[in-house]
């Protein structure tokens, strides 16, 4: 058996499409390995959306191509969203490296690790997504990421995705409910549906019907069996009435939703070319949270966006607690190639402001997570225990509730995997404390 190491950067989709590559690979005789030293094949899966994870794959593959001096035999594959947009550029910055392989050839890997080994250097990045396969190595764990739809046509002016993604393209159902009973099956007690934009999600069935988000969720949650499932990104203006009350009828689909808003000012939205202003977004939050009183709302926010007042971003602040966000995302404007905003070049923020700016948007995020676990102090949670640990003479469960809050109990037995009410103690910023009831 001849060894890969996997270095994944960025999102859950990332991490799904890592899943799929040790699934492939498998079947080429590799097996995975923690420690790069060690690797025949050593890949980087890479994230564009900011500078600093960029700067991290070049990083790691300038390690890499040392190592490769010594050990000629070694291979090395870039892949993922960096590898989208440089292509080819990249042996002209990184000659050890052997292949590059966009998003969207993903499943053409056995093929093209059979070419690297047999002395080729390959690229490719081709936009015509290749058909997919359905070897899959997930990571142990309770939850199951799978990806739906992949893709973005929204094109908000900051935003790498649309060029490294590609345009929106939803899976069948067939595939997504086919890989949901394998996971069920291999003990996953939940499933993560992804996308970037992952209410914009349509596709026909076999027989022809149309099928969007709230249809899939309907066929996802008769599967039998005890599991939660969940769904992420949304759109702000995509989430409908329809799906909303789906939410509230199907037992299995947790009471969260993940809704980027990414600035609280209607001017700066206008310029980030999002399809909502400060208000719109508002009455979506209200909507959901007058319909689900338990529901938990988390966004994502940058700062020092080009061009961005003073005014403007308190105007970010004061969303934050106007429309009760249970936790945020939060990053510094990174200006990336291609976009429209990366030419504003005359309006970018300082770098020093930038940074005061994201430590007060973090700060004002820790206030906002602490009054939201506040809430539930008394309040019994069904949780899904994901670790066990022991520490400082203590054995505790940690899991999180249907809600995505994260909860620590003292328990004696790992029930890693099982469901179990806690009743809520303590409040704290990242957490809640309770006791096993």
């Amino acid at each position: 058996m001849k060894k890969v190491y996997i270095e994944t950067l960025g999102c859950q989709m990332n991490k799904s499409d890592a899943e799929r590559m040790l699934g492939m690979l498998e079947c080429l005789n590799y097996t995975e390995t923690q420690n790069p030293k060690e690797a025949d094949l050593l890949i980087i899966n890479t994230c564009s959306i900011r500078k600093l994870s960029e700067d991290k794959a070049y990083s790691a593959i300038g390690v890499w191509g040392k190592w490769k001096k010594n050990r000629p035999d070694l291979k090395i594959a870039f892949c993922g969203c960096v590898a989208q947009q440089v292509q080819k550029d990249l042996f002209k910055r990184a000659p050890y490296v052997d292949l590059v392989l966009g998003t969207q050839r993903l499943y053409e890997l056995p093929e093209l690790i059979k070419r690297i080994e047999a002395g080729e250097r390959v690229v490719s990045c081709d936009e015509t997504p290749c058909e997919e396969r359905t070897e899959i190595k997930r990571v142990k764990s309770v939850n199951a990421w799978i990806p739906i739809m992949e893709g973005c046509n929204n094109f908000c002016t900051y935003c790498i995705v649309p060029y490294t993604r590609g345009r929106e393209r939803s899976r069948t159902p067939e595939a997504i409910i086919e890989e949901a009973k394998k996971a069920l099956k291999e003990g996953f007690k939940e499933i993560t549906l992804l996308g970037q934009n992952v209410d914009s999600y349509k596709s026909n069935d076999k027989d022809g019907n149309n099928v969007n988000l709230a249809e899939l969720l309907r066929r996802l949650n008769s599967l039998e069996g005890k599991f939660r499932i969940r769904f992420v990104t949304s759109y702000p203006t995509d989430i409908t009435e329809e799906l909303i009350d789906t939410v509230i009828k199907l037992d299995k689909v947790c009471e969260y939703f993940h809704i980027p808003m990414q600035s609280g000012d209607s001017d700066v939205l206008k310029k980030m070319n999002r399809r909502y202003d400060k208000e719109t977004y508002g009455k979506i939050c209200k909507n959901i949270r007058s319909k689900i009183p338990d529901v938990t709302i988390t966004s994502d926010f940058i700062a020092g966006f080009p061009g961005e007042t003073e005014e403007q971003f308190e105007h970010t602040l004061e969303a934050m607690t106007e429309f009760e966000l249970d936790y945020s995302n939060t990053a510094a404007y990174s200006p990336r190639e291609k976009t429209v905003a990366a030419k504003w070049v005359d309006k970018y923020i300082s770098e020093d402001i930038k940074t005061e700016r994201l430590a007060r948007l973090n700060k004002h995020n820790q206030v906002c997570c602490l009054n939201s676990n506040k809430k539930f102090i008394g309040s019994t949670l069904e949780v899904l225990v994901e670790r066990f640990d022991e520490k400082d003479g203590k054995k505790i469960i940690s899991g999180r509730s249907r809600n995505n809050k994260m909860v620590h109990a003292e328990y004696e037995k790992d029930i890693t995997g099982e469901f179990i009410n806690i009743k809520i103690t303590e409040a704290h910023t990242w957490h809640l404390l309770g006791e096993v009831v």
